[in-house]
């Protein structure tokens, strides 16, 4: 609980400081986790650099439901890519700063987002699955801090010490 974020309406806030900590949590991985670290899949568990990438990219897409608009030939070519370490193999530092810019994006937003538009239906999709505004912010918000969380985890993982 941060106190009000300026231009954020407080239904949002929620939404809002949620994303602000998990852009905080993951500018301090930069530092803690080795270049050849970064796309390392401890025990098949998903990598650093995927849960990074993944949570800028379905934010992304999810505030794109959110806007009632449908997702772009780009963003659907960004979703396949995500796991992709790629040659050479993308660096935390530039994955993270992908991510944040993503995050002002959504903060932008949220502070665009009238109070009495978050139950309109939104679609999800071909199918086309039932939604709402709130709904996909609230998810989108919920999704961030889960795989932040997860980077956080796969990064104790892989530094820690190893018995001797």
């Amino acid at each position: 609980m941060r106190g009000p974020i300026e231009g954020i309406d407080p239904m949002l806030m929620p939404v809002a400081h949620a994303l602000v900590q998990a852009r905080e949590d993951l500018e301090q991985l930069v530092s803690q986790v080795p270049a050849d670290q970064v796309w390392t899949c401890p025990g098949g568990a998903a990598s650093v650099g995927f849960h990074v990438r993944h949570l800028g990219g379905a934010l992304d897409r999810l505030f794109t439901y959110a806007r009632g608009d449908v997702l772009t030939d780009e963003q659907k070519s960004a979703l396949r890519a995500e796991s992709a370490a790629g040659d050479p193999p993308a660096a935390l530092a530039d994955l993270v700063h992908e991510t944040s810019a993503t995050i002002e994006r959504a903060l932008g937003q949220l502070r665009q987002t009238n109070r009495d538009r978050l139950l309109d239906h939104r679609g999800i999709g071909r199918a086309q699955l039932p939604s709402n505004v709130l709904g996909l912010l609230f998810h989108a918000a919920e999704h961030s801090t889960r795989h932040a969380g997860q980077a956080i985890t796969t990064v104790k993982i892989l530094t820690a010490e190893l018995p001797k």
